[in-house]
């Protein structure tokens, strides 16, 4: 949480811009909290358990989301913001499992899908006077684009969607080709072993958390 905090409004503190810096910290907090808690709570529906590790994503896909608009929105279009981003994360979940897509890092879904929503998002909701706060720089009588939502016209969600496109197929083109080698030569995936026994182990040589030692091996307390 700290990194994203630093990573959206870290920038604003060199520019000697402090109501940027405070919005941005603001926006990103309430965006991820909402995504966190929205994605608690609906796995919880879909699985019908609760799983700390949803919070954990749900957190990352907020701040995800949040980024591209963290300096030119509300704080209530931020917890927007949070709460789609948790239907898109749980939504391409249920996708990527039906096609049997291996994503165990959910990287797809995270900087993928929330990424592409957080950029749709600025387009929609980024207010005129935050745009012009944020990246006029001074420039009296210029009038920057900003959101579809708020008056702001098609320019801000037309770049936005353009955007979105663009690296959905310069990462396609480039990257496609080298995963379907990869998959050819069999170098796309570890060896069924390593699978069951963990990368901890065939890669790292250890355990990464202390529940999966072995009995024996396991810290023992006593009282006196």
């Amino acid at each position: 949480m700290e990194g994203f905090l630093d990573f959206g409004a870290h920038l604003f503190k060199f520019l000697d811009n402090w109501t940027g810096f405070g919005r941005a910290a603001l926006t990103a907090t309430l965006a991820g909290s909402s995504t966190g808690i929205t994605t608690l709570f609906g796995r919880r529906l879909l699985v019908g358990h609760w799983d700390a590790l949803d919070v954990c994503n749900g957190l990352l896909g907020g701040f995800v989301a949040i980024t591209s608009g963290c300096s030119v929105v509300e704080p209530g279009a931020a917890i927007v913001c949070g709460f789609c981003a948790a239907r898109v994360l749980i939504g391409l979940n249920i996708v990527t499992l039906k096609l049997q897509f291996d994503d165990p890092l959910e990287a797809t879904q995270l900087q993928g899908g929330c990424g592409a929503w957080g950029s749709i998002f600025t387009g929609l909701f980024a207010k005129k006077e935050f745009v012009i706060q944020a990246y006029n720089s001074g420039e009296a009588g210029v009038v920057r684009p900003y959101g579809l939502l708020l008056g702001g016209g098609w320019g801000l969600i037309g770049c936005q969607v353009i955007e979105v496109s663009v690296i959905a197929a310069w990462v396609s083109l480039t990257m496609g080709p080298v995963f379907f080698e990869l998959d050819k030569l069999k170098m796309l995936r570890i060896s069924i072993d390593e699978e069951v026994a963990g990368l901890d182990i065939s890669s790292h040589g250890g355990y990464a958390y202390a529940a999966h030692l072995p009995e024996e091996s396991h810290p023992r307390f006593c009282a006196d």
